[in-house]
């Protein structure tokens, strides 16, 4: 996501809580954040991929990502 939508977001969430939005406003602001969400639970996706657990006596794991069963 560029600066310029992010930006967009900032002055939308401003707006909103100033002097308030209109429909085709408020649509807007959907959709950027969720395209930011989006982007961010990517990017977060991907940096867990990386990511090892060492534990004390030095065995390295791999996150994986948790099954539903398991909640």
């Amino acid at each position: 996501m560029d600066q310029k939508k992010i930006e967009r977001i900032n002055t939308l969430a401003h707006k909103q809580k100033t002097i308030g939005l209109t429909e085709e406003e408020t649509a807007e602001q959907a959709a950027l954040r969720k395209e930011y969400v989006a982007m961010w639970k990517k990017s977060l996706e991907a940096e867990l991929a990386n990511t090892y657990i060492v534990t004390p006596d030095g065995k390295k794991h791999k996150v994986t990502k948790k099954s539903k069963k398991e909640s």
